[in-house]
């Protein structure tokens, strides 16, 4: 309860007030018994209803949506869960069109190369980061109120994706599979990761169900920062054996990413030189790019989308040539992406088998999905001046998850790094994600088979390449410390759980300090009395000035926290000492 509270400190029949005013003041009359009855009355208050059951309430909520599904109210109940019924009419072809054409084809162009890298972190078969390329941003399109967000495969959760899925079907400890083997280990990791994908779309279909959109502002904007930074730095990591060319078994669990390189350090002589220096030409192509974009950024002629569009064409044309005429894969046993299947796999329903077992994974995935995309939603609604809807954003993710694990994808969400670029593109709305989705078909359908000879290690560098913006997230740190402590420590707690423990155990860690220092900040409160400034209506803290005047009768106290059952206690302690009730203390 924050504001202003009165309390009575009135003299007792027979006693003088003390207090003496400046002459010619104004003051309010004291608050006295019959003072009270002239200005509210004495009539009865009429008895307040019983409250109604929470079931039954819920109960009448759904009559009336029911009920609203005739005539008019079914017109506005598919305007709020179709957001193209609503920006469609009024898009400006002229003005528009053209630019979310062109942002879409780049951000297409984009999410070729970098769907496939990430299905390598989700320890799937490249194909897989196309299809996740393709039908999750076609359902967003449709459900999402998100104008320049963009969606797709996005590392964070496809680094959590890929330890649950090693959890699941694990990798065989005798190694060297032949090629029936590796297909049936394949397709049992792709039906673990379409199922994990499911259980995060049912969770967010059942969040929208009960409304909770208003749980993004738990996850605050120190633990969303902290818990990608951190995840970076885990991306990093998981990809040094593919830098290195080195055939190692993903470490999964606590401590994951120290494993990792003490497996990387142990295992470093028998790293292989092809692809060692496919690496170092990659990283040495497409590091220095994302470099000058950000120096030459000013410059009226420099187009920063055009520049890592050509980038990452470079290093796929150059590193897919390289293969080819020099038969890497053959001569130096350089892995490959191979034949990617044309057309789009069957429907099927993941097995629901193991549904008990990866909810605890699919529900941080949620949070995650649900926490980055409302709040890079959010600040791009801002800046364009529209405003979102928290609880269609969970619907819109939620089927989109839900309907594209049919489909034999990995759970996705928007991406950091492709909204900025569509955006720098000149994207105006949701249309941008239909010429995406035409860039990622015709790759499906046509485009194929000229990534068979591209080495794996060059998604690996595009996959270090796209956690650039995270790392950077580290720059802020300083200018967070003189900002505000408290939220210094929750970035500062969640990056090194998320770093030494795991990403799901890291953000159970932020989230749980981030509300232990809200419970502390409402104990930690000063609660102040107030008085009147002469000459105005402000009040102001009695211990800044003598000269603030105090109403006869009436304690002014200024309680700027939360009154709640945490609280209680210490309310009722500050009431007793001001009025003089306890047996003293300090002062407030």
């Amino acid at each position: 309860m924050s504001g202003l509270l009165g309390s009575r400190t009135c003299p007792g029949p027979g006693e003088t007030s003390d207090l003496k005013f400046p002459l010619g003041a104004k003051f309010r009359e004291p608050l006295t018994e019959t003072r009270f009855q002239q200005l509210f009355g004495d009539a009865e208050q009429e008895p307040e209803p019983l409250a109604e059951p929470r079931w039954s309430r819920l109960r009448g909520l759904w009559r009336r949506r029911a009920g609203a599904c005739s005539g008019r109210g079914a017109w506005r109940l598919l305007l709020a869960r179709l957001p193209p019924l609503r920006w469609l009419p009024r898009y400006r072809w002229r003005a528009w069109l053209l630019g979310d054409a062109v942002a879409g084809v780049t951000v297409g162009i984009v999410h070729v190369p970098q769907g496939m890298a990430f299905a390598l972190l989700t320890s799937v078969p490249p194909v897989f980061g196309l299809y996740t390329s393709f039908f999750p941003v076609l359902i967003y399109t449709l459900l999402g109120t998100g104008r320049h967000l963009s969606t797709g495969t996005f590392a964070v959760l496809s680094l959590m994706t890929g330890s649950a899925v090693e959890r699941l079907v694990p990798e065989p400890l005798e190694g060297n599979l032949s090629g029936i083997e590796r297909e049936q280990l394949d397709a049992q990791r792709v039906g673990a990761a379409a199922a994990v994908a499911f259980g995060s779309g049912a969770l967010m279909l059942g969040m929208f169900a009960l409304q909770l959109g208003i749980l993004a502002t738990f996850l605050s904007e120190p633990v969303v920062k902290a818990l990608t930074s951190g995840a970076a730095l885990h991306v990093l990591v998981s990809q040094l054996p593919s830098l290195l060319g080195l055939p190692l078994p993903r470490q999964i669990g606590c401590f994951a990413l120290f494993k990792t390189l003490a497996a990387v350090l142990t295992a470093l002589p028998r790293s292989s030189p092809a692809e060692l220096t496919i690496s170092a030409l990659s990283l040495a192509l497409l590091v220095p790019v994302k470099e000058l974009n950000e120096l030459a950024a000013a410059a009226p002629s420099w187009s920063a989308e055009r520049s890592q569009m050509r980038s990452l064409a470079y290093a796929v044309l150059l590193a897919s040539v390289l293969c080819f005429t020099s038969s890497l894969d053959t001569r130096y046993n350089v892995q490959i992406v191979g034949l990617l299947p044309g057309g789009f796999p069957q429907p099927l329903l993941p097995s629901l088998a193991e549904l008990p077992r990866i909810l605890a994974d699919s529900l941080p995935m949620a949070l995650v999905t649900f926490a980055v995309s409302t709040s890079l939603a959010s600040i791009y609604a801002d800046k364009y001046s529209y405003t979102i809807d928290s609880n269609q954003e969970l619907l819109a993710h939620g089927v989109s998850n839900l309907v594209s694990s049919l489909f034999s994808c990995f759970p996705n969400s928007a991406t950091l790094a492709t909204t900025s670029l569509l955006v720098d593109a000149g994207g105006n709305t949701q249309l941008a994600g239909l010429f995406s989705c035409l860039v990622v078909l015709s790759v499906l359908l046509w485009l194929g088979p000229f990534f068979y000879y591209l080495p794996k290690a060059v998604l690996a560098c595009i996959n270090i390449s796209s956690m650039r913006q995270m790392f950077f997230q580290m720059q802020e740190l300083p200018q967070l410390w003189r900002i505000s402590r408290v939220d210094f420590a929750v970035w500062m707690v969640t990056w090194v759980a998320v770093v030494t423990l795991s990403v799901d155990l890291g953000l159970a860690v932020g989230v749980v300090f981030s509300m232990m220092t809200v419970v502390c900040r409402t104990q930690r409160v000063r609660c102040l009395a107030l008085g009147l400034a002469e000459g105005t209506e402000l009040y102001r803290p009695l211990r800044e000035s003598h000269k603030l005047l105090q109403v006869p009768g009436l304690r002014i106290l200024s309680y700027p926290t939360p009154l709640y059952f945490g609280t209680r206690g210490q309310f009722r302690r500050i009431l007793e000492w001001h009025l003089r009730l306890g047996e003293g203390g300090q002062r407030w």
